[in-house]
């Protein structure tokens, strides 16, 4: 069965950074795009980023230029490097999985999803 593991995820003050890790087991990201989405109390899960099996990255506005996606496909493990954090960033971060190449966060094209871990960005 495919999992998604996600982890990393705590508390942070404002302008602090964090680095959320997507472990994935009986999955190959090879030939996979893999996603963050994020989940705010009262609020719709929205994209955050997305990384194709070739490197190629995709962001939302409201992360773009404080964000990084990565992968290490040998690790089977994407990680989302945080910094510069803001209180409305605050939210449960999801990794999702999508077969073939995609750069769009839409949720329906992502067919694994991890549990979540929580980020909360308060001083």
């Amino acid at each position: 069965q495919v999992q998604l593991v996600e982890s990393g995820g705590g508390l942070v003050q404002p302008g602090g950074s964090l680095r959320l890790s997507c472990a994935a087991t009986k999955f190959t990201l090879d030939y996979s795009t893999i996603a963050w989405f994020r989940q705010a109390p009262g609020k719709e899960r929205e994209g955050v980023s997305c990384i194709t099996s070739d490197g190629s990255t995709y962001y939302s506005d409201s992360v773009k230029g404080r964000f990084t996606i990565s992968r290490d496909n040998a690790k089977n493990t994407v990680f989302l490097q945080m910094n510069s954090l803001k209180p409305e960033d605050t939210a449960v971060y999801y990794c999702a999985a999508g077969w073939g190449f995609k750069l769009r966060l839409a949720i329906s094209e992502y067919d694994y999803w991890g549990q979540g871990t929580q980020v909360t960005v308060s001083s």
